[in-house]
């Protein structure tokens, strides 16, 4: 652990000497140093149907752009803030080829259709569909909604911000901040992110999103459990989204 530490602090002296000095042998070491973590991050994304070459060039190329970037006076580690750079540019790529990587055209309409009647269910129903409610309303089987669900996380990923609307107001995904869990953000320490831009926030701000996006309670039940009305919950979620990605922003540049 104290090997660990130490390979840390030598790689955020580097990055110090770097911003003052601008030297491209040391630029080069910093590069070198942090391609575990595109290969880490290219890894994830192997066998969706583009070469793993391919998209190891593309994680390297962000590596090399965030390293342009980094900032070590922000307080952030350097892998905190390459990982949803580097993950940003890899998402891209693949939006980019489309839907041409060997997608069948009825994966294609059916995912559209499942955007819809997600859409309608949330207006009718004020809460998240299953896949039982999705597969009922589309008349068609669960199996075949959870195929074009998954080929829709890789052939038409979603950007790091993108905001979803509800009869409410407009409120925003966190999954698309910090990702699916994945025992290799451990090494890259995606938590140390997320807990530097949350300290943004009070502690009500901090329960409501913990309850709405990773207890999935309703903003009735957190109005309840806190005694304020359900209106109040939405405000205080907007306010607190909002925020939140003002921070992550400044933070990753994207």
């Amino acid at each position: 652990m104290k090997n660990l530490e130490e390979i840390k602090e030598k790689r955020r002296e580097m990055f110090r000497e770097y911003s003052k000095t601008h030297d491209e042998e040391l630029r080069a070491r910093l590069i070198e140093e942090h391609l575990y973590l595109a290969e880490i991050l290219a890894k994830k994304y192997q066998g969706k149907g583009i070469d793993y070459e391919d998209i190891f060039q593309v994680a390297s190329m962000a590596l090399v752009y965030a390293v342009d970037r980094y900032d070590i006076e922000k307080g952030y580690e350097f892998s905190s803030f390459a990982t949803p750079t580097i993950i940003g540019e890899i998402k891209k790529y693949f939006r980019d080829k489309g839907w041409t990587i060997r997608v069948p055209r009825r994966i294609q309409e059916l995912s559209k259709k499942i955007t819809l009647a997600k859409q309608d269910l949330i207006k009718i129903n004020q809460e998240t569909p299953t896949v039982s409610d999705i597969a009922e309303y589309l008349d068609t089987t669960e199996e075949e909604i959870l195929e074009a669900m998954e080929a829709s996380k890789v052939y038409m990923p979603q950007s790091l911000d993108v905001f979803y609307n509800n009869e409410n107001d407009s409120e925003i995904n966190l999954s698309d901040f910090i990702g699916q869990d994945e025992r290799y953000y451990d090494q890259i320490e995606v938590n140390d992110f997320m807990e530097k831009a949350m300290s943004v926030l009070n502690e009500t701000e901090k329960k409501i999103l913990t309850d709405r996006y990773f207890n999935k309670k309703t903003q009735k039940e957190i109005g309840e459990q806190l005694e304020i009305s359900q209106m109040t919950v939405s405000r205080v979620e907007k306010k607190a989204l909002k925020k939140l990605k003002v921070e992550i922003s400044k933070a990753v540049k994207i």
